[in-house]
């Protein structure tokens, strides 16, 4: 028992770090050599800050382990649309333009849409998997238009770095990153059995820890007096999480999950805070820290709608 669970923290721990120096080195270096911000932000960093959940995701539908894939991906969504934005919000008030909130929200509530639909019959195979992650290019391609891609590398990637530096931490990171995966999921699966629990509790809790990337990076920003920081850095994963992140889990083998009926009340769960945090959010014109901490207690209930 003591193994599981330390070889579970060792890979998440792992898979963080890995996925935060790959991102990193990988954004710094395509600035040194000229690549736009704009780019940067909409591939590398976008996609990049969701590397924990895509290779879980990879892992946990290799090993068949669909509840646990799942479990992450509606974890990761909940704690970063409550728990993230509250964190932030408490360290310094969130700015918004109602234009943004209805672009980036909208796109977020649609993708969340996408996931519960392809979930309903309890399995996602292999090309609905491939539509998700074409609908999530598309996404991209609407949503980061103009200067979208340069505010969020701009908030996120703080300098340039040469090839000789960057692509020892690119190798290294992607090494820690397959490493932690792999100890994420086999691990999380022995403690489901060793302590009887749904290996979606465990999928649950497993989101909680990859959003951490998500919470460091924007309560970094705002911790810097950046209190206009934006809602695309905010909320670009859990555009890319419900689509890409699944969709790719999904090309790797079919994903299943054994109760299809009790997720969709953690994934109703999911959808009804998303829709509070933004409906504050464009009422407000953002998110001051009384309303942060109100977030942040929306994030409990979570677990217990099992």
């Amino acid at each position: 028992m003591i193994l599981e669970v330390g070889g579970f923290l060792l890979g998440l721990t792992l898979l963080l770090v890995g996925a935060d120096r790959t991102v990193d080195a990988a954004a710094e270096l395509a600035l040194y050599y000229g690549v736009s911000a704009f780019f940067i932000g909409v591939t590398i960093v976008s996609i990049g800050t969701s590397i924990p959940e895509m290779t879980t995701s990879v892992y946990a539908a290799r090993y068949g382990a669909g509840d646990l894939l799942v479990g992450n991906i509606v974890g990761s969504e909940t704690a970063q649309i409550t728990l993230a934005i509250g964190i932030v919000a408490i360290v310094s008030d969130i700015e918004a333009e109602r234009r943004n909130v209805l672009v980036y929200g909208g796109a977020m509530v649609l993708a969340m849409i996408i996931m519960i639909l392809v979930l309903e019959d309890g399995r996602i195979v292999r090309s609905e998997g491939f539509l998700m992650m074409i609908a999530y290019v598309a996404f991209i391609h609407d949503l980061y238009s103009h200067e979208g891609g340069e505010e969020v590398t701009s908030e996120v990637v703080e300098g340039q770095t040469p090839l000789r530096d960057a692509a020892p931490w690119i190798v290294i990171g992607i090494t820690l990153v397959a490493v932690g995966g792999h100890l994420l999921v086999t691990n999380g699966v022995a403690i489901a059995r060793v302590f009887d629990v749904p290996a979606y509790l465990v999928g649950l809790l497993t989101g909680l820890g990859t959003t951490t990337p998500e919470i460091a990076v924007a309560s970094l920003a705002a911790r810097r007096g950046r209190a206009g920081i934006s809602v695309g850095s905010l909320l670009g994963s859990n555009i890319t999480d419900p689509v890409f992140s699944l969709g790719i889990g999904a090309l790797v083998a079919t994903v299943g999950v054994s109760d299809p009926q009790a997720i969709f009340v953690s994934t109703g769960y999911m959808l009804v805070v998303s829709l509070a945090v933004l409906g504050l959010m464009y009422w407000r014109r953002g998110i001051d820290r009384w309303t942060g901490l109100g977030c942040v207690l929306l994030y409990l209930p979570s677990f217990v709608l099992l």
